[in-house]
């Protein structure tokens, strides 16, 4: 396993209990003081014009508007993503089906509808797909690599204060659906690293090839 497929592993985990740990308290704890403060400060963004524009457009990035497009324009960017596209597809694929599932299961409704709203559908899908990005951006050149990660992480984040921000989702909704995609994510990266290597990288080392046998004198 490389490098980076053991961070992808402890990822994985990681926000596995993260989002067990928020699913349990969304099912046996009433809404906590501290989250509704949160809230009502996240809800104050959304009345100031310029920030609350922006968050209505970075709010798409959580969309398949945003997602389909975005995933052609991966596989056309990363060679080894096309390699294994079915398991980035079927990651894709899972979020909606895996928060939909949630919905229903935990049955908490949503700050402002009676809806279901654990986990936020549009965090998932945001952190399915950007997380993917992280993972494939890997081979890129260092300053590219870190631009690329950057980027994704930051539109994670955004997607997740504009579910809240726009009176959607609770802070927690948001956060249970940024840990369920990371591992969407992250499953994926770890089945297609048991799979495949990437040509010579740091972050991929590679075996090195053996020596031809010499015929006996």
């Amino acid at each position: 396993m490389t490098p980076l497929a053991r961070r992808a592993r402890a990822v994985l985990l990681l926000s596995l209990v993260v989002f067990a740990l928020l699913a349990t308290a969304a099912l046996l704890v009433p809404t906590h003081a501290f989250e509704l403060t949160l809230r009502h400060a996240l809800v104050r963004l959304d009345d100031n014009g310029a920030l609350g524009t922006f968050l209505r457009t970075i709010d798409h990035a959580g969309t398949w508007r945003v997602i389909l497009p975005g995933t052609l324009i991966v596989f056309a960017a990363f060679p080894h993503a096309r390699a294994h596209w079915w398991m980035w597809t079927v990651a894709l694929l899972a979020a909606p089906a895996a928060e939909t599932f949630f919905k229903f299961v935990i049955g908490r409704p949503r700050p402002e509808d009676l809806s279901m709203g654990f986990p936020s559908g549009h965090a998932t899908a945001a952190a399915a797909f950007f997380g993917a990005v992280i993972y494939l951006a890997a081979p890129l050149p260092a300053r590219r690599r870190r631009a690329v990660r950057l980027l994704a992480v930051a539109c994670i984040v955004l997607v997740g204060i504009a579910r809240v921000a726009l009176r959607a989702h609770w802070p927690t909704d948001a956060v249970a659906g940024i840990a369920l995609g990371l591992v969407l994510a992250s499953a994926a990266y770890v089945l297609a690293d048991l799979r495949w290597r990437p040509p010579s990288h740091p972050e991929f080392p590679t075996r090195a090839a053996p020596e031809p046998t010499r015929p006996p004198s």
